[in-house]
Order: structure tokens, then C-alpha cells, then sequence
């Protein structure tokens, strides 16, 4: 596996040089990472006190600058490369003067680190990696050369010049990242026996990079100890990302040593450990300090997605939970969200981005103490588990009704079955998309935001005909068998197949939403008080249910027409509103805010001009076909009068 990690990958990129090729392979910015990564750390072996110690070791240095400046210069135009030049250009100034080792191994991680927030690349495994399957991966590709233990005298290490790499020499271990590790195993040594291992998944490679980069660390309890009792170090490795950049050495900077090796041999050993801590709210909090960074950098559109990351991978999972303890704290953040990322959009200059950022991080400690444990109860979770499936299933409940009535009126019980079919194959395509999401599928933030988003707004266009068509039929109250006639007549045409497709339509997009609510709530436990919430969120919905078809056979057809078309078209403005709005959080389309504009989201109002714009052009249809309707009737009645 990794036998020439660090000095045969600097002569096998010396080679490369000497032929000219090694300039275009560091135009790229994983390559230009790998570069500065090796040589903020042996650049410690080719000067000493301003004094080369090395020969070999500093021409080195000195080509890895040169290809690092060069590089650097043929990426892709970008805000902020101009700097990234300068700083190489005086990297390379500072190795040609054989600058104090500190000061050159600073420089170049400042470099990197900079260079990671213009041109981003994998920085952590998407999940906590598994140690015993990088321990399985090390002895099936890697104890041959590196030894079973790691100390670089496997039985196939005979004879290689350079030996291969001592994963067990803590000296070496503490000055690289795991990042490095990783990239070595991903992209191989160029023109050495050392191949790369791109055939692995992502999470197997993270898996062995984290196994290597924990050998050289001797358990110990100290270190589980500072991680669960120190919260300053907890901060400081928000995400696993935090951890993979870092080098023990610069921890070490930051609280000596001792603690350091404690604190990374317990971290590399247990990633888990950050994944857990970390949470939403920590991603949330990572992603606004990277967001924060990319804007500064002039790096606007890196700075876009990383605030819409905010919220859609940190955020939104737990607003179920917050809403229901407290819901003005989740306006409060959702709007803060929104004005970041309508700030960014508009450009604004970073210091405002910095004001926007530091106002939502205070208010993300106020959702920590929201949501701690010991603020969790059997009754918070049975409230929000009713209030969920009340609201939710309430708004499928109205169309469905309406449409179960509408047939009942037409005189047309044979189209029920399509009605019925409608709403249960959409709980049953929500009982398939829970077990996909759960066992099969990782949906995206902007995954879920995007599917109710589209769904509401194919409900809405679709309900805005549904209530112009029915509110046309409320103008005919003298011509009831005409109007059942030419019900029948369209049932008869093929419409039974619109009714469940509207059915399933607007069910399923409330079933969606209910199963992610459900999703995190499950999360605190309390199951009990989650299931008789449920249930009693359900049989009201029951009741509700009963007395509106009740009340639907008693109404004359004429009024029944008229009081559903109002009732579906509000629904139709309330869903082009959260279709809107769905589609603004999930990235798709942009933010104008209006200030100081009412949020009412349980109506579809939300304080932007594309929401208040669609909402308003949505009624306007609406009434543009009442006004038609109530026309076309009065001509007919006028008509009528004069036979």
C-alpha cells in the first residue's frame, strides 16, 4: 500500500519535473494540495537554521514551489486566484532564502487551506467511517510492504529504496493529515509501485486512510476524557472535516502536545465521536463559517451553496421538533437564513454577510437549548406528533372530501373506487418512499425541498382548474339534471383517472412531508407518545372527516359547487405559495424579500415578491374565472328570459 508516502513521492515528482510534466500535473488542485501537504513537511529536512542540510531534499523544495506557482496559475479564472498567486509567489521567495522551516510549513498550509476554499475538494467521508473495515482493507492491500503492524517491514519490503512508510513512527504521523493520507490512496505515486486505489468506494478509502493514520497513536482514556468533557475542543471539531485537515502537529500548537496525541488518538480511532456531536446544528454552523470564508475569498457562488447547505442539510431536519417547542424561534431562523442567502445574491459586501452570520449563530444557541435532551418530553413529542399529522392530513383531507362529495352529487358512486384508490396508493407510495429514504436512498435537502415544492405546484395549476370548472357548475342551480347529466357524461370520458391523479397527487405530497416530520421526531424516542399522538391526530381527522360528508349531502348542488370551488381555490393559493417558497429554500430559483413582510406558512405566505407575486397571480386567475363563469351565466339567464 502506501510505501513511499512522503520522500518517494517527492522524487517521483522530482522526476516528473525534470521532464517537464510535473507543471502540468500540479494544474490541478488536488495535485497543488498534495504539493504544499509534502512540502510543509519536508521542507523541515532540507534546511535547518538557514543552512541546507539536504541537497536533494531542497532542490526539491525548490521545483515543488515552482510547479505550485505555475500551477496555481492554470486553474480555472476564479475570485481570489490573483492572491493565491502572490502568496506562491512569495512561498517560493521564502524556500529560494532558505527561510526558517516554521515560517515556510505555515505558508504553505495558509496556501492550501486558501486554496481549498476557492477550489474545493473532498474534505471528509460523507458519514463516519468503520475503523474495523480500514483494519481489513489494511491487512488484505497494505501489510505486505507496511507490515501487519505498521511498522514498514512487511515481507514484500525487501529490497525497496526508499522503505516503505512507518505508519507506527509518531514523529511522521504527527506532521500529516488524514486528507493526505486519503489523497495518497486515491490518487497513487506516480510512476512507483504505489497504485491508486480509485476502484474503492470513497468510504472504504476514507475507511483505510483513517486506519493508517491512527496506528502510530497508542489508545488511551485521556483522551476520551477532554473530548466529552472539554466543549472548547468539541467546537473545534465541529464536522469531520475539521478533523481530517488537521496534523497533530497543529494541534499541538494549539494545547501542547500530550493532550493533542491523547486527543487525536481517541478522534482518529472513533470518528463517530465527532458525527455525533456535530448534529444538525452543527452542520448548520460549519457550513455558515465555510460559506462566511468562500465570500471573503470572492468565491460568491461557493458561498451560495454553502448557505443554502445551512439549511437544507443542517437546519430543516430538525424543524419539526422546533416548531412544535417553539415556533417564533423557527421564523426567526428560517428568516435569518433566507436574508443570508438573499445578501449573498445581491452581492453584498462580506462584512454584511459576517453581521447576517453571527445574528443566526445566536440564534441557533437559543435551538440548541430548544432541543437539548432534558427539554424533551412524552408530551412534547405527543404535541408535535399530533399537531403534525393534524396539519398535514387536514389539508389532503378537504380535497379529498370535496371530491368524494362530487361524485356522490353527480350521482356517480362508481367513480369512488378511483377517489379511494387515489389516496391510499399515495399512503402506500409514502410507505415505499420511507422504506427507499430509510434503507435505499440518502435524499437530499434540496431533494425533499424539491419534490414538495414541485408537487404543490402541479396540485396548484391543477386545483385552479378544478375550482373555476366548479365554480362555473354552482352558476346552474335551476339546471341540476343538467348538470348531473353532464357530469355523467364526463365521468364517463375518461375524467375518472383525473380524480385519482388529484387524489393521489395532493395526498402523497402530504404524506411525503409527514414521513420526514416523522423522521425526526422518532429521533428523541418516546415512541409510545409518538404513536398516541399520532393516533389521536387521526381519529379527529376521522370525525372531521364524518361531519363533512355529512354535512356535503344535505348542501343543494348549487351551493355545494360554490363553497368547494371557494375552498379549492385558497388551497390552490396556498400551494402555489409553499410551492414557491419550497422551490426558493431548495436553491432552484432566486430570493427578493420584502421587508418586514408577513410569514404565515401555514397560509403560503412568506415574505418574498416570487411568493406574494405567484399567490397573487394565482387569485387573479382564479377570479378572472369566476368573473367568466358569473358572465356566461347571467348571458344564459338573460337568454332564457327572453324564449
Amino acid at each position: 500500500m502506501m510505501k513511499y508516502l512522503a520522500r518517494l513521492s517527492g522524487i517521483c515528482l522530482a522526476l516528473l519535473l525534470s521532464f517537464g510534466s510535473a507543471q502540468a500535473l500540479a494544474a490541478e488542485p488536488n495535485t497543488i494540495w498534495r504539493l504544499l501537504d509534502y512540502m510543509a513537511v519536508d521542507y523541515a529536512a532540507a534546511v535547518e537554521d538557514g543552512e541546507v542540510v539536504n541537497e536533494v531534499e531542497y532542490e526539491e523544495m525548490v521545483e515543488f514551489a515552482g510547479s505550485v506557482r505555475s500551477g496555481i496559475a492554470e486553474l480555472p479564472e476564479r475570485p481570489g486566484r490573483v492572491r493565491l498567486e502572490a502568496n506562491a509567489k512569495q512561498l517560493e521567495a521564502d524556500i529560494l532564502s532558505m527561510a526558517p522551516v516554521d515560517q515556510v510549513a505555515t505558508a504553505a498550509r495558509k496556501l492550501a487551506a486558501d486554496l481549498l476554499a476557492i477550489y474545493p475538494i473532498t474534505l471528509s467521508p460523507s458519514r463516519a467511517p468503520d475503523l474495523e473495515r480500514g483494519r481489513l482493507l489494511y491487512q488484505e492491500t497494505c501489510a505486505s510492504c507496511h507490515g501487519v503492524s505498521g511498522n514498514g517491514r512487511g515481507p514484500a519490503s525487501a529490497g525497496l529504496d526508499p522503505p516503505p512508510i512507518a505508519f507506527t513512527d509518531v514523529d511522521r504521523a504527527r506532521q500529516r493529515s488524514i486528507m493526505g493520507l486519503y489523497q495518497v490512496i486515491d490518487q497513487g505515486i506516480d510512476g512507483t509501485a504505489m497504485p491508486g486505489f480509485s476502484q474503492l468506494s470513497s468510504d472504504d478509502r476514507w475507511a483505510l486512510a483513517f486506519y493508517s493514520g491512527s496506528v502510530a497513536f497508542e489508545p488511551a482514556d485521556e483522551g476520551a476524557r477532554l473530548w466529552k468533557s472539554d466543549s472548547e475542543l468539541r467546537k473545534r471539531f465541529p464536522d469531520l472535516a475539521a478533523l481530517t485537515k488537521i496534523t497533530p502537529d497543529e494541534l499541538a500548537g494549539e494545547i501542547g502536545q500530550e493532550r493533542a496525541d491523547a486527543l487525536m488518538a481517541y478522534l482518529r480511532a472513533n470518528p463517530s465521536a465527532i458525527a455525533d456531536a456535530a448534529g444538525p446544528l452543527g452542520i448548520t454552523r460549519t457550513r455558515l463559517a465555510e460559506a462566511e470564508r468562500a465570500h471573503a475569498n470572492g468565491n460568491i457562488s461557493r458561498a451560495k451553496e454553502l448557505a443554502l447547505s445551512a439549511y437544507l442539510d443542517g437546519f430543516e431536519p430538525v424543524e419539526p421538533i422546533l416548531a412544535t417547542r417553539n415556533p417564533d424561534l423557527l421564523v426567526r431562523i428560517e428568516s435569518g437564513m433566507m436574508d443570508l442567502r438573499a445578501a449573498i445574491d445581491a452581492d453584498l459586501p462580506t462584512s454584511a454577510i459576517s453581521e447576517r452570520i453571527r445574528a443566526i449563530e445566536g440564534l441557533l444557541v437559543q435551538a440548541e437549548n430548544v432541543l437539548a435532551p432534558e427539554s424533551a418530553t412524552g408530551w412534547s413529542t405527543f404535541v408535535a406528533s399530533f399537531a403534525i399529522l393534524l396539519r398535514e392530513g387536514l389539508e389532503a383531507l378537504l380535497i379529498v372530501i370535496a371530491m368524494i362529495a362530487f361524485v356522490r352529487k353527480a350521482g356517480q358512486d362508481r367513480a369512488l373506487r378511483f377517489v379511494h384508490g387515489g389516496w391510499t396508493g399515495a399512503l402506500v407510495a409514502g410507505a415505499f418512499t420511507w422504506l427507499a429514504a430509510t434503507y435505499l436512498l440518502d435524499i437530499s435537502g434540496a431533494g425533499r425541498e424539491s419534490i414538495e415544492a414541485f408537487g404543490a405546484l402541479i396540485a396548484a395549476l391543477v386545483l385552479l382548474s378544478v375550482g373555476v370548472w366548479m365554480h362555473g357548475k354552482s352558476q346552474a342551480d335551476n339546471w341540476q339534471r343538467y348538470i348531473r347529466d353532464k357530469l355523467g357524461k364526463a365521468l364517463s370520458r375518461g375524467s375518472l383517472w383525473f380524480l385519482f391523479g388529484i387524489v393521489f397527487l395532493v395526498v402523497y405530497r402530504e404524506v411525503f412531508e409527514t414521513i420526514l416530520f416523522y423522521a425526526a421526531l422518532s429521533a428523541q424516542g418516546s415512541t409510545g407518545y409518538l404513536l398516541a399522538g399520532a393516533a389521536t391526530a387521526g381519529l379527529l381527522l376521522v370525525v372531521i372527516a364524518w361531519l363533512l360528508l355529512r354535512y356535503s349531502r344535505t348542501l343543494p348542488i348549487g351551493k355545494f359547487f360554490a363553497y368547494s370551488s371557494v375552498l379549492i381555490a385558497l388551497l390552490a393559493i396556498v400551494l402555489i405559495g409553499k410551492g414557491i417558497a419550497g422551490l426558493q429554500e431548495a436553491g432552484v430559483i432566486g430570493i427578493a424579500q420584502i421587508a418586514g413582510g408577513p410569514r404565515l406558512s401555514m397560509l403560503g405566505v412568506y415574505p418574498t415578491f416570487q411568493v406574494i407575486g405567484a399567490q397573487f397571480a394565482m387569485a387573479s386567475a382564479l377570479l378572472l374565472g369566476f368573473w367568466i363563469n358569473h358572465t356566461r351565466a347571467s348571458n344564459n339567464d338573460r337568454s332564457r328570459d327572453a324564449v
